[in-house]
Parts: structure tokens; C-alpha cells; sequence
């Protein structure tokens, strides 16, 4: 597939941003990594640029993170060069990887723990009140004089997050990369220290130049290595900053920058004036994010060819079509002219053209938030953080949040399966606010819902509830249950039937949401249900496992049936209820499953082109014969469907349709601007007939059935004319 928005990890997508910046301020820099001054008459050009450039009213703030425990382990694959590059080639090619699993036979992230204390000398804390800096004449505790003070929650740590280092946003990464980070196998080279992180933020939290300054292979002592100063270092990342910003707009100088580092504040004193930026009169002690702060996820854009960022290039969208980012004229004619034919831009560009004009059509939802979380420069971390919205499953949308962690539990693979059913589903829905979801309707709903709006209204929700985002997988399946099945299979007369096995395969995300197909349970309370999750990358140790979510009182319990730990509480299983939900999980592709037939197949978010698994799950699929419908995240996702179909089984799929019941965030693409959200479109399968069955399609109306000829009676013989001979008959 040309684009993969929506299908790979919004951290490969910000990693790849910040590869992309440090390899650019690099090069420029002419020093490389490891350090080095560059010519006087350089420098005094780029500050000459800067000065002329507009104000920024919001204050910008220098950042020191130091690290101890984390170094970079490159693998056997992994291109050489210089530290901070690592991986960027992955990141970055024709080719890039779609989970951070991906990365690990190229670089890893290693402890340098030997067995002693680590202790963590942050230079910034949160004593801060509203947001407001104090600079106070105190002397601020920094990585160069270290503090014995306990350390308290504050900014720092959520730049960490931002940068994958020691933090929750590193722990979010160590969970997917492998027990390589922790104190699992290390290559045989010495991991390299990456020894302390500048970084450049607004107090709006968007990040605008980053300096990694590398200390060597494990044990070599220092903050940064070669002949250049921090503070050298420290000023030409700001000049960089300032006349290249990496997260967003237009070049620009603060009005006032302040630093965490009194050594290093002492020694910009006399730099930073020369820009034109007012420097803060003291360090700061401690910084107090404002209420709302939060590290913006808005990413820049690249070029879908060269992906150059837009801090390097300036881009445009095709003239034509407005779907698809280029920096130039070179890359619109190497993506027109590329072969084969379908895969050029001039093959797909009316095609992206129509997807473009549905951009209206997605974006038609009731909510009050609509605007909002449908502009295509939606800031999903900023909406979440806004209102409240950080623990429970909200942190697994979230690239900033820590999700669960079990002590002892393998990384890797995502969050355990006993902490995915720890808690009432509702619980897990909740924010930090009021309660979220409202309590059960008395009354069962009387008729299929087919819409957000008649939904909400049915549940006590009102329209400003963000809930949406968590219960599109429940609520697809309900439309597909009681609509979309019953209009194109209405002899399997699903609606009646009293118990349903549905197979969810290729379950990615939506396993990590597991207990939200609870309200499954609350729409169709006269069905028995069975929900099995089948996929290749859900968790091995989860494997054969088999529970059941039954009522208990006012909340709803988890029932162990193998290998999954009773939760506290549940008890025993109502004979005849039909308000359980059983759910099974099968970590392997689906063409290896064995067990009975489903009586409905569904896939969240598939595909097909991603995964060679699908070029044998189809085929499965085909022999079996079920309803099998999937959502796409667009209409370019869907037309990639019906390819591989085509090409696996030689059937095809449904023309595809808008979902009621997508999510209404916008997904953000990097290389294009087409609208993209999970869910947002379903079809189903068509199956090729089976050879030799006796079923044949019906292509068209049958030909007419020709009259009947009426054999033409012999005219009456004339006088004089001759009788015909027996041969000449006998031959006829």
C-alpha cells in the first residue's frame, strides 16, 4: 500500500519527525555528532537571519535531561554511522515499519544499570503554581549540581516522554520493542550513552529543535564528548530552533527564553542577547506546567516521495487532485510516471480526487466537538488531556500516556490480558472528571439503532460525550448484526437466531478495548454471544485463553474459564442467562485456527496489502463461506481490499459504505491530506463459487426461450409436375 495512515504507530511517525530534524540541524551544523565549532562567518549569518524574524509572544524554554540507564544497542541489520542517526534509515525509507516490534533487529534500547542505585537529578520540578515561572534568586538544583530532594512529578518528565526516554512515554515504547531495554540480551558491541537531551519547547508544549549529545559506549563518564561546549551547543540549537522550528509554523523568535541550568543560564547571558531574545534574570527553579499543558501531537508533514518534512521543504498538495503532499516538481513527475501504470499518480489521481469529496461526508457527525476533532489539524493529545481523559482505556489511545503494566509480565506484546479485564468496563471508560457513561436504560432498545445520534439519546448520553471514540468497535458490530447482515444474507435470518459466534481476526487495537464489546450484551440482550479474537500479533501468553463478563449487581464481573485468573468478586454463572459474554483469544493467524464454523466474521481496520498473513487467512475464509465484513480507515484502504482479495481468492468485496458508527477522530496523515478515521468505511466479502458445485452466478437475464417453429405444410402437387423419388427423399 502507497499510504499507511492509520496502520502504523503514531511513535514510529514521531520518531521519524525527530530523526529527521537532528539529521537536518547536523548536517548544517557541519560538526556531526559528536561536537566541534563551526566557521565564525556561519554563525553571524544565521544570527543576522534570526533577528529578522517575527515575535513569538509564547515563551520558549531550554530543557537539560540527563540519562543514566538507557543506551542504544545497534543490531546486525541496523546501518552504521553516527549514534543519534540510528535507525533513522528504517524511519524514514520507502519502506518504513509499521510497529515499534519492527525495529528491534536494528536498534534496541539497553539498561546500564550494573547493580547500583539509580538516582535521578533532574534539574526542573513542578513547584510552580498556574503555570507561572518562579525566578527567584535560589540557586536551581541541576544534572551538574545534584539535588537530594525528593523529585516530584513536573515537566521534565513528560519531555521525556515526548523524547522515548526514562518516562512513561519510554515505558509506552519498552512494552512494544522487546526485553532487549531492560536487563534482557545485549548485542555483543558496547551500547552506546546517549549522556544528556536538549530540547527547545514553547510553554505550549510544542517541541522545536532537540540536540542529542552522545557520552560514547558504556562507562565513559562526561555529559557530552568533543571540544564543543554546552553552551555552544545549547546557543546554535536555538539559532535552529528559532529559523527551522520543528513542530510547527513559520520561523520565529521568542520574546523571552529560560533555562533549567543555572551554569548554563550564566553562560548564555551573553549569546542570547545577540538575537534578539530576552533572556530570563535567574534560571528557573522549578516550572509549573499551565492546566492545560500538553505536548502537542501535531507532526509535520513530508513529501510522499523524498519524505523530506516540512521544516526541510516547503510543500504542496497535487495540483489536481489535493490529496497528495510533494516538495516539488521532481517528485510529482517521478510519482506521475511511476510503473507499473497502477501504481503512477496519474492512475489514482481522479480516484483520490472522488476520496477527497467524501472528506464533507465523514466529517457529518452530531456531536458538539465535531469541528474540532475533525480538522485536519486536530490535536488529539491537547482533546484528551482537556478534559480529563488519562487514565482507564483512554490511555491507550493516547502517545503520550502510560498504559498498564503488570510487575514481572514480558514486554512487548502490549498490556496482559489480566490487566485488560481488570475493573468494570464502565470504570475503564471513565475520565478524571463526573462519571462518563450514565447507568442502563431500564427499558431494552426497541428498535436497531443507525446512528450516533439515536444511540446516545437511547443511553442518556449527551452529545458532548467523547465516548464515541472507545465504542465504535462494539457499536460496528451491532450495525453489522442488525443491518448489514440481514441486507445482503437475509436467508441466514440472523436476527432470530438466539446465540451468535462471531470470530474478530486480525484483532489488533480493539483487543486492547476488549471490555467496551460489553455493551454488545446491553444492545442484544436475547443473544448469547461469543466473541473470539484471532491474530498472529495478539500476545502468545494470552493464547487459548477463555472468559465470560457476566452482571454482578450493579457492575459486571469476569468469569475465568482457562488460564485467565477469577477477577474479585465474580461469582457464579446464572443458568440461562443471556446477558454473558463469552470471549476467547487465539494468538495465531487465522488460517491455523481450528474449531467450528463462525456464524459471522468481522476485521477492524484490516489491511489486506499490510500483511502476507491475509494472502492464506482469505483463501480460509473463502472455503468456510461466512458473512465476513471489514472496516477500512479510508476508500483508498478499501480499493487496496478488493486487490488483494481478488488476487488471493479470485472474489472481490462489496462497494463500500460509510459507517455510522465510525470514530469521529480524525486520523492524522504525514504525506497526504485525504480523511482518514477509524471505521469509517465497511464491506464484506464476495467468494468466488466453488468449482464443480453446480452453482453457477446468474451474470444477467436469460436469454429468450426461441418460439417453436411450426413445420410448414407441402403446397398440393400441380398437374404435370413430378412425383420426387424415393432416393433423392431417403437421401434428404
Amino acid at each position: 500500500m502507497e499510504f499507511v495512515s492509520g496502520y502504523r504507530d503514531e511513535f514510529l511517525d514521531f520518531a521519524a519527525l525527530l530523526f529527521g530534524w537532528f539529521r537536518k540541524f547536523a548536517s548544517e551544523r557541519g560538526t556531526g555528532v559528536g561536537g566541534g565549532n563551526g566557521s565564525e562567518g556561519r554563525s553571524r549569518l544565521m544570527e543576522a537571519q534570526v533577528r529578522r524574524l517575527p515575535p513569538d509572544p509564547a515563551l520558549w524554554v531550554l530543557h537539560i535531561l540527563p540519562n543514566r540507564s538507557v543506551g542504544i544497542s545497534l543490531g546486525q541489520g541496523a546501518k552504521q554511522g553516527p549514534g543519534p542517526g540510528l535507525g533513522a534509515a528504517r524511519l524514514l525509507g520507502d519502506e518504513p515499519p509499521l510497529c515499534l516490534r519492527d525495529l528491534s533487529p536494528y536498534v534496541s534500547f539497553v539498561s546500564l544499570e550494573d547493580g547500583e542505585e539509580e538516582e535521578d537529578g533532574e534539574e526542573e520540578g513542578t513547584g510552580g503554581e498556574e503555570g507561572e515561572l518562579e525566578e527567584e534568586g535560589e540557586q536551581a538544583t541541576t544534572s551538574r549540581e545534584p539535588s537530594q530532594d525528593a523529585e516530584t512529578p513536573g515537566e521534565p518528565e513528560d519531555a521525556e516522554e515526548e523524547a522515548g526516554e526514562d518516562s512513561s512515554g519510554g515505558d509506552k515504547m519498552e512494552k512494544e520493542m522487546g526485553p532487549e531495554k531492560r536487563r534482557g540480551k545485549r548485542s555483543d558491541a558496547a551500547p552506546l550513552h546517549l549522556a544528556c537531551l536538549l530540547l527547545v519547547t514553547d510553554e505550549h508544549g510544542t517541541i522545536l529543535g532537540i540536540d542529542l549529545l552522545m557520552g560514547g559506549p558504556q562507562g565513559s563518564g562526561g555529559r557530552a564528548t568533543g571540544a564543543e561546549g554546552l553552551a555552544q551547543r545549547a546557543y546554535t540549537l536555538l539559532c535552529h530552533s528559532m529559523a527551522c522550528p520543528m513542530g510547527a509554523g513559520d520561523p520565529r523568535r521568542p520574546r523571552q527564553l529560560t533555562v533549567g541550568d543555572p551554569q548554563l543560564h550564566r553562560e548564555l547571558e551573553n549569546l542570547v542577547p545577540k538575537l534578539g531574545v530576552k533572556l530570563a534574570k535567574t534560571p528557573m527553579r522549578t516550572w509549573g506546567p499551565r492546566p492545560g499543558f500538553t505536548f502537542a501531537s501535531l507532526r509535520a508533514r513530508a513529501c510522499h516521495v523524498c519524505h523530506r518534512h516540512s521544516f526541510e521543504v516547503k510543500l504542496m498538495p497535487c495540483s489536481q487532485c489535493g490529496a497528495v503532499l510533494y516538495c516539488g516538481e521532481t517528485c510529482v513527475w517521478a510519482d506521475w510516471r511511476r510503473r507499473p501504470d497502477d501504481v503512477s499518480h496519474r492512475f489514482w489521481c481522479p480516484r483520490l480526487a472522488a476520496f477527497m469529496g467524501r472528506a464533507g461526508e465523514l466529517a457529518a457527525l452530531p456531536f458538539t466537538y465535531t469541528a474540532e476533532v475533525t480538522s485536519e489539524m486536530f490535536n488529539k493529545e491537547a482533546f484528551l488531556a482537556s478534559r480529563g481523559l488519562t487514565r482507564g482505556y483512554w490511555t491507550q489511545l493516547s502517545m503520550l500516556l502510560p498504559g498498564p503494566v503488570a510487575p514481572g509480565c514480558p514486554p512487548g506484546n502490549g498490556p496482559p490480558l489480566s490487566l485488560l479485564l481488570s475493573g468494570d468496563p464502565y470504570q475503564l471508560l471513565q475520565g478524571d472528571g463526573p462519571p462518563l457513561m450514565p447507568p442502563l436504560p431500564p427499558d431494552p432498545p426497541r428498535g436497531p439503532f443507525g446512528s450516533w445520534q439515536d444511540y446516545y439519546a437511547w443511553r442518556g448520553l449527551g452529545l458532548d460525550s467523547p465516548l464515541a471514540v472507545l465504542l465504535t468497535y462494539p457499536l460496528t458490530v451491532y450495525y453489522v448484526i442488525t443491518h448489514l447482515v440481514p441486507q445482503s444474507f437475509p436467508e441466514l435470518n440472523i436476527q432470530n437466531k438466539q446465540s451468535l459466534k462471531i470470530h474478530v481476526v486480525e484483532a489488533g487495537k480493539e483487543f486492547d478495548l476488549i471490555m467496551v464489546f460489553w455493551e454488545l450484551s446491553v444492545l442484544l440482550p436475547h443473544v448469547a454471544l461469543e466473541l473470539q479474537f484471532v491474530g498472529g500479533a495478539l500476545p502468545p501468553e494470552n493464547d487459548q485463553q477463555h472468559f465470560t463478563l457476566q452482571r454482578d449487581g450493579s457492575g459486571v464481573s469476569v468469569r475465568p474459564g482457562s488460564g485467565v485468573s477469577a477477577h474479585p468478586g465474580s461469582g457464579a454463572k446464572e443458568k440461562g442467562s443471556r446477558r454473558d459474554l463469552q470471549i476467547k483469544v487465539s494468538a495465531r493467524p487465522y488460517h491455523l485456527l481450528q474449531g467450528p464454523k463462525p456464524d459471522l466474521v468481522i476485521g477492524f481496520n484490516s489491511g489486506f496489502g499490510l500483511k502476507d498473513t491475509w494472502l492464506s487467512s482469505l483463501p480460509r475464509l473463502q472455503s468456510l463461506r461466512v458473512p465476513a465484513f471489514f472496516t477500512e480507515s479510508s476508500e483508498y484502504s478499501c480499493v487496496m481490499d478488493e486487490q488483494t482479495m481478488a488476487g488471493a481468492t479470485g472474489g472481490g468485496t462489496s462497494p463500500p459504505q460509510p459507517n455510522p458508527f465510525r470514530s469521529p477522530f480524525r486520523l492524522r496523515a504525514s504525506d497526504n491530506c485525504m480523511p482518514w478515521y477509524y471505521n469509517a468505511f465497511i464491506f464484506h466479502l464476495v467468494y468466488k463459487p466453488p468449482q464443480g458445485s453446480g452453482i453457477r452466478p446468474a451474470p444477467g437475464p436469460a436469454p429468450p426461450v426461441p418460439a417453436p417453429t411450426v413445420p410448414l405444410v407441402p403446397a398440393r402437387r400441380r398437374r404435370g409436375e413430378k412425383r420426387p423419388s424415393r432416393g433423392g427423399r431417403r437421401r434428404r
